[in-house]
């Protein structure tokens, strides 16, 4: 078969090779012989060699793991050395950037250095200018200081002569009351003394000496929020008082009843005053204004503006119908033509001003400040006439005797200064332990026969001082709440006291 042909065709190809092996390993047996022997006799040497070579590898082995260690540390070195490399970088780069910072910002100083040398330039300027300016008014002053020791002195004397024509009236008085009583012909002392004594558009007062209040007459709900100012009509019984409610009433003292309600004040009233013929009600009003009402018909009108900040004091002139004064916590006393209703002077001093009022002339203002000073000002020309230290704190209120010749001052020191307007000397200090001024716009007042001081308490008392003796005489306690104001009424009229729940208090 052909596997059996295919098997022996195997075994001979492998008998074939077998023997062309044996004749090959039996032709290179002799060459192997040869080089074995040269081998065999170079093996020490080699083997020397050997042993050398692998002492040598051993060592290179050792070289090279030094080499290893120290190709590690190299490389940790070198990348420490560039991780410092790029900090120093970034570092130069904000070290750049600052530098151009400063650049700029030392560009922008420089231009403002130029600028504020330029302005500082202007101010010397200025300054050389004021200073000259200042000099030119140093001389006039001194001048007007010179004139106005000159008016003060006339002034004086024209008072002193004042007084003894006061004097001379009152003892003539005293006579015609005498007369009166002994013949009982009231009217006809009425008609002596008309001009005599004091006159008014409806009549002439007559003489009579306040009563010592004790009492209480009638205790009105007057206004919401409290009650800062209440005034007397000249030569009548009806009393004016004004509110936090924005709101200026007039009462009837004899009942207790409100008699008008005046309205359109947009803020609280302040302070009231009355013009001498009774025709028109002024109120300060904490919106910066003044405002003026008809008594007749209640309408208001005027609105006086200027101030710019609250109007905390005013008083109507006691001879001209025309002029009013004002006082504002924006540092400035002006000056009023009621007629027209517009400012015709301003006074601006560096203390703000809480109380002033009119001479009995119409010709001076007095005039009480935070800084605790009693100042006198011309009405005509603004200028200062005279100052004195009246308080150690803020004066409170300024109150005029009715001959004109002794200003009552109250100040946060809790005391009440009498000044000789002739000469601005204290002519009298009243004070009480339990007396404390309530606010910088409590008033006080002078009776109208000019023998007693009234003043409101933050206890809710009033006290009621003699003048001549410098003693308390009543203390009068009905109000549950600091009194910030009292007012006495004319001749024969009861005292009035409002306090900051807005109740108002007669007494009799």
């Amino acid at each position: 078969s052909q596997d059996e042909i295919a098997m022996n065709a195997i075994k001979h190809a492998l008998k074939a090779l077998r023997k062309r092996h044996l004749l090959e390993e039996g032709a290179h047996a002799p060459a192997l012989i040869a080089l074995s022997r040269p081998l065999a006799s170079q093996g020490s040497v080699w083997k020397e060699k050997v042993e050398n070579l692998e002492v040598e590898l051993q060592q290179c082995y050792k070289a090279q793991s030094r080499l290893s260690d120290q190709l590690v540390l190299e490389v940790a070195e070198s990348r420490a050395s560039k991780t410092l490399v790029q900090e120093k970088e970034a570092t130069i780069l904000d070290l750049q950037n600052e530098l151009t910072k400063a650049r700029d910002e030392c560009a922008h100083l420089t231009v403002v250095l130029e600028e504020k040398t330029q302005a500082l330039e202007l101010v010397i300027s200025e300054n050389q200018e004021l200073k000259t300016q200042f000099d030119k008014m140093t001389v006039r002053a001194k001048n007007a200081e010179a004139e106005n020791k000159t008016l003060i002195d006339r002034w004086m004397l024209q008072k002193m002569q004042d007084a003894e024509r006061l004097n001379e009236v009152n003892a003539l008085y005293e006579d015609m009351l005498d007369q009166l009583k002994a013949r009982g012909i009231e009217q006809l002392a009425k008609q002596q003394v008309d001009g005599v004594v004091r006159r008014s558009d409806e009549g002439s007062e007559y003489f009579a000496e306040s009563i010592i209040p004790n009492a209480s007459n009638h205790k009105i709900p007057a206004h919401e929020g409290g009650c800062a100012a209440i005034i007397f009509e000249n030569n009548s019984g009806r009393l004016v008082s004004g509110g936090h409610d924005r709101t200026v009433k007039m009462w009837d003292t004899s009942t207790g009843s409100v008699c008008h309600t005046l309205q359109g004040c947009p803020g609280s009233v302040l302070d009231l005053t009355i013009t001498h013929d009774n025709k028109s009600i002024i109120a300060a009003s904490s919106s910066n204004s003044l405002y003026v009402w008809d008594v007749s018909s209640g309408q208001m009108r005027h609105t006086l503006t200027g101030h710019t900040d609250k109007v905390c004091a005013v008083d109507a002139s006691k001879v001209s119908r025309s002029h009013l004064v004002s006082a504002a916590y924006d540092r400035t006393i002006k000056v009023w033509d009621l007629q027209k209703g517009y400012c015709i002077n301003t006074l601006i001093f560096h203390s703000n001003c809480n109380a002033l009022c009119f001479s009995m002339d119409g010709q001076t203002i007095c005039s009480g400040h935070v800084d605790g000073n009693l100042r006198l000002w011309n009405i005509q020309t603004g200028k200062l006439l005279s100052e004195v230290a009246a308080h150690s704190l803020a004066v409170t209120s300024i109150s005029l005797s009715r001959n004109g010749n002794v200003i009552l001052t109250s100040g946060r020191d809790n005391l009440h200064n009498l000044f000789d307007v002739r000469s601005l000397e204290v002519c009298g200090t009243l004070r009480a332990s339990g007396n404390r001024v309530a606010s910088n716009w409590s008033r006080s007042c002078i009776s109208p026969d000019d023998n007693y001081v009234a003043s409101g308490s933050a206890d809710g008392s009033v006290y009621i001082w003699s003048i001549s003796k410098g003693n308390i005489v009543s203390t009068l306690k009905e109000h549950t709440a600091s009194v910030l104001c009292c007012s006495w009424g004319g001749l024969g009229k009861p005292l009035a006291s409002s306090d900051k729940n807005g109740i108002i208090c007669t007494w009799t």
